[in-house]
This record gives C-alpha cells, sequence and structure tokens, in this order.
C-alpha cells in the first residue's frame, strides 16, 4: 500500500506540474510597410492644373479690371449725353 500511495502522489505530482506548464507562443511582428513615392507623371499633373488655375485667375482679374473700366466710361458716356439731352430741352 506505501507504494501505491507513493507512487499515487507521483502521477499526481507529475499531471500537476504538466498541466501548470504552458507553452510560449512566438508571433512575428510584421515589418512597417514604407509608403511608396508619389509617381513622377502624377506630380507633373497637378502642378500643370495648378498653373492652369493661376492663369485662368489671373485672365479672370484682367478682364475684370477691363469690364470695370468700360463700365467706369460707360458711365461718362451716359453722363455727357444726359446733360447734352437737358441742355438741348433748356433752348
Amino acid at each position: 500500500m506505501n507504494k501505491s500511495l507513493v507512487l499515487a502522489s507521483l502521477v499526481a505530482a507529475l499531471s500537476l506540474a504538466a498541466c501548470g506548464k504552458k507553452e510560449e507562443v512566438i508571433v512575428p511582428v510584421p515589418a512597417p510597410v514604407a509608403a511608396p513615392a508619389p509617381m513622377p507623371a502624377a506630380v507633373e499633373a497637378a502642378a500643370s492644373a495648378a498653373s492652369a488655375v493661376v492663369g485662368a485667375a489671373e485672365a479672370t482679374a484682367s478682364a475684370a479690371a477691363g469690364a470695370a473700366t468700360m463700365a467706369k466710361d460707360a458711365v461718362g458716356a451716359a453722363k455727357d449725353a444726359a446733360a447734352k439731352a437737358a441742355d438741348a430741352v433748356k433752348k
């Protein structure tokens, strides 16, 4: 019986020791991925589009300034015509 008791306690100790152990799982960490460089054609296209927008804005500003000058001249001509018409009515 002593042998049985010693053998049973030995088996119990081994089984408890085996259950307590956990396997270490090593997870590989993926390397960071570098961002791709912008495509030269896309950069050139963006620069070309930006320059076209600037050109259009300058043309619009020039046209607006020209229209303002023409409107000012038209107001002056209308004022002169109104003054001449008033003088003609008085005579």
